[in-house]
């Protein structure tokens, strides 16, 4: 669907030059593959469950599970051990009060389980290295590293931080970000503004959003772009080679955010990860 009036009309320099730029995006793709693979990864859920003051069992899990004003608890039956922080504990466990979008990892086997807080429900998330998701994975096709895509943008601070609820891929869960402010950024002679969030280290950023190609050739529900922090002047760097897909791409198990409704971009942003490869076939 390449479409000349909506690609990057001028071949920017890349640092370090254009070998050292495709390798570069090459290690980033392959890196990005083995955490997606990871025995323990996102493709490894077997099941997503709704805690409530209600102990409950899962097949894929031991004990019994449930949340209060105290947080998440199990109750071990005899037999059933669970390893939390190097230690076997049987019993009850009280994991306690979880804070939203963290995640601990009780281990019991190969397998590991998931108890976390999102959108201010907690959770409990196993993740067996057998599971066929994983197993099946293959490389997710992407389009080729091109340094047009590699853009200069800027950095526009709010006045002071702003807190944006947005959906996310579970029906009626909604996602509380902050937002330090936008990225602005030129193509083809328009600007586009996209609304972005905190990062995972400090002063950096990232942003979700759609565009044209979205459902067409690459996932349609939000694609990633991690933003380095802006420099002195603001600067920043918007390197759409490296836009990737999130978790619910892969599996209906997970609880992604949806971009805030004015980061739908109204280009075709032809670079970073395409559609997903197919799911295995369930038996």
């Amino acid at each position: 669907m390449t479409d000349q009036a909506t690609r990057p009309a001028a071949e920017p320099e890349v640092p370090g030059g254009l070998a050292t730029f495709v390798e570069e995006w090459e290690e980033w793709h392959a890196e990005h593959q083995r955490v997606r693979a990871d025995k323990h990864g996102f493709l490894a859920i077997t099941s997503i469950n709704w805690l409530d003051e209600e102990p409950t069992r899962f097949p894929d899990a031991p004990g019994a599970w449930s949340t209060g004003p105290e947080g998440v608890t199990v109750r071990l039956d005899e037999g059933e051990e669970l390893v939390v922080d190097g230690a076997v504990v049987h019993g009850t466990h009280h994991f306690g009060v979880i804070a939203e979008r963290d995640s601990l990892y009780p281990g019991f086997g190969e397998a590991v389980i998931e108890v976390a807080k999102r959108g201010g429900h907690d959770i409990v998330r196993p993740r067996h290295p057998d599971n066929e998701l994983r197993t099946g994975y293959t490389d997710n096709p992407a389009y080729a590293p091109d340094p047009r895509w590699r853009l200069s943008g800027r950095y526009v601070p709010f006045e002071e931080p702003r807190p944006i609820t947005v959906g996310a891929t579970v029906e009626g869960l909604e996602h509380v970000y902050e937002s330090p402010g936008t990225v602005e950024f030129e193509l083809n002679g328009e600007t586009h503004r996209l609304t972005a969030f905190n990062g995972p280290t400090p002063g950096s950023l990232f942003a979700l959003f759609t565009d044209a190609t979205s459902g067409v050739t690459t996932y349609a529900a939000n694609r990633h772009l991690a933003i380095p922090a802006p420099d002195a002047e603001g600067r920043v760097v918007l390197d759409f080679n490296r836009a990737n897909n999130l978790p619910c791409a892969y599996t209906d198990l997970a609880t992604c955010p949806l971009p805030p409704a004015e980061n739908h971009l109204p280009v075709a942003i032809e670079a970073g990860e395409q559609l997903p490869p197919p799911r295995p076939a369930k038996a």
